[in-house]
Formats: C-alpha cells, structure tokens, sequence
C-alpha cells in the first residue's frame, strides 16, 4: 500500500516538473467503505491515480472531477454514495453510484497546476516591466541580460548575465520573449532560438523583425524556425510606455498559455478514451458503477468484483471496461474485459 509520504513525494516531484496534477484527499467516509478519511491520491493530467481513495465506484468519480478542476482551476468537495441525496447541499458534487458496498465517501479535490516558465532575454525597461507584471500573473520567470543586475529583476526566480541560456534552471521554459531593443538583438534571438521552445516572441516593430529575420536565415538557420518567431508580439492596446507594452505583451502570452491548456485538456479527455470503450458507451449494458455517467471501473488489483471494495485490499488499481455483452459488472465473473493502463472514461468528462 502506498502511504502519504510517498503520495506527497510523488506531487513535490510532478509540481517541480512543472506537470499539473490534483491531490484527492478523503475527507469523510460511512461505512463500509475501503478507504478511510486521510486517504490520499494523486491525479494526473493524463489520468493516472497514484494512491487509494476507494474502488470501483469512487475512482471514475474522481477521475472525472479532476480533469474538470484541472481545467478550471478549481477545487471541489465530491460526495460518492449509493444514492444522490433528494435536498442538494452547496459546495457538494453528488455523485450517486449503485455499489454493492452501500458505503459513501466524501472526497476533496484540489488542482495543482504549476507555473509555466517564462524567459525573458534582454535588460530593457520593457523586459523589466514584464518580469515583474508576469511573475504576479502566475508565470515563473527567468531572466537573461548582458551585465544584468538581479536588483533590476527582483521578481524573477533566476537572472543570469550574458545569453548563456543553457544555465535556465528551468530547461526549456514554457515561453520565450527577446526584450533587448537594439542592445545585441541578433545574438539574443540566435541564443533564443537555441532553446527550441514552443513560443518564442521578439519585440520589435514589423520592419525591423523582418530585417533581422532575414540576416538569421542568411546566417544559416532554419527559415521554419525563424518564421515561427512572433513579432510583433502583444495585444495592440495602443501602447506606449514600456509598462504598457508589458501589459500587451503579457496579455498575448495569457491567451497562448490558456489556450494550450483547452487543447491540452480535450486532448487528454479524447485519449483516455479508446474507440472500443467509446462504442460501449452506445451499449445497453448496464454497470454497477454508475450506468451512463461512467463506461469504465477502477478497482483495486485482485478484487473479485468491482462492487467488493470493502472487501478489497488497498493497493494498486486498475482500470477495466465494462463488457458490453454482460449485464452487470456484479458477478459477471465470465465476462471479458480489457485491462488498460490508464483511465477509461466518457469522450468529455
């Protein structure tokens, strides 16, 4: 069984690699019920459960509520009974599961979705402006300047001098913006365009991003590369100041940060999903678990049925699919199911 120490271990490590995870926590249970209050998972954005926060019934529960905390952000305090109470109570999601075990479980969920990595290349008051506006909206900055002084950056986690961006204790951050304004302009975009990083924006007017462009793609870089650079960057707020053009350039990087998390988000929910389990959920079948609000079970390895959970040692789960061809997943010992390694769900959570 996987205690705490290793659970919270396990979110220090994923929180560190900058991977969005939530940690389930029973908060309250009636038995009977195999996890006990104090039991601790995490989830991942991927669908993975690391820890035991209850069997067949509650995993599909939880698996469900994170995915929707860690697109929204926010946490949730979930309820997995036998039936949903007639009189809803605020800041509870009832979940009623028809579980043979007749037990409920009153489970927190918490997102914890860490902060993307921003590089920013350059000394100017623009760059300065942004580390510190962005460092208050939720980005992790990172700073790198010829002779740059950490007192002009006193909101950036890291300052390094020079264009060594190698040295980012962050490995390839998450965005990238060349704030150098006429101050070795080239070499900060060679040294940029180094890190490979998703997005990287230079700011510059029109003209002279092209100009600079051009002599990159002279030099020998690769031109897809070099046209992947955005610039100008920013939303046009008719900027003016360099605090202004901070603010447009941060909101610019909140819409791509935001974007790729609803991309990112949809694309795990379509791949926890596999087509077979997809056509299952079309099925009469009926399950203990849920019916139509869950198509697959989470139970613990060697467990005889996914309504056993009290019976059930904690341990390591697995996730099977509800045959489509067996009546029930109480006794259909016969039946044939696939076990996946990782969750099955709805093709939208």
């Amino acid at each position: 069984m996987i205690n705490s120490d290793e659970i919270l271990e396990r979110a220090a490590q994923l929180k560190a690699a900058g991977r969005p995870f939530a940690l389930a926590t029973v908060v309250r249970a009636e038995s009977p019920t195999a996890a006990k209050p104090g039991a601790k998972a995490v989830v991942t954005q991927e669908g993975e459960i690391l820890g035991w926060i209850g069997g067949g019934c509650a995993q599909p529960a939880v698996l469900k509520t994170a995915r929707q905390a860690l697109r929204d952000g926010q946490a949730q305090l979930i309820r997995v009974s036998p039936q949903e109470t007639s009189v809803a109570q605020p800041g509870i999601v009832d979940f009623g599961m028809s579980c043979h075990s007749g037990g409920t479980l009153d489970i927190f969920i918490d997102p914890v979705v860490a902060r993307p990595s921003l590089a920013i290349v350059g000394g100017s008051p623009t760059a300065q402006a942004l580390s510190s506006l962005a460092d208050k909206a939720g980005f992790a900055v990172h700073v790198a300047a010829p002779n740059g002084a950490a007192a002009l950056f006193p909101d950036a986690r890291q300052v390094i001098d020079g264009f060594g961006l190698d040295a980012f204790e962050c490995g390839v951050p998450s965005f990238v913006v060349v704030a150098t304004q006429g101050k070795r302009d080239e070499a900060a975009l060679v040294a940029a365009l180094s890190l490979d990083a998703r997005y990287l924006a230079f700011v510059a007017s029109d003209r002279k991003a092209e100009k600079i462009k051009a002599g990159l793609i002279a030099g020998g870089h690769s031109a897809q590369q070099v046209h992947a650079i955005v610039s100008p960057v920013g939303i046009d707020i008719a900027a003016v100041t360099p605090e202004e053009v901070a603010v447009s350039i941060l909101a610019a990087l909140v819409r791509e940060r935001r974007t790729r998390e609803l991309e990112n988000a949809d694309k795990a929910t379509a791949t926890s999903l596999p087509s077979a389990e997809r056509d299952a959920t079309d099925s009469a079948a009926s399950s203990c678990c849920g019916g139509d609000q869950v198509q697959a079970i989470a139970e613990p390895t060697g467990q005889s049925s996914c309504c056993d959970a009290d019976n059930a040692s904690p341990g390591s789960s697995k996730i099977i699919a509800v045959p489509t061809a067996a009546a029930g997943c109480c006794g259909a010992t016969d039946a044939e199911s696939d076990t996946m390694s990782r969750p099955l769900g709805r093709s939208r959570p």
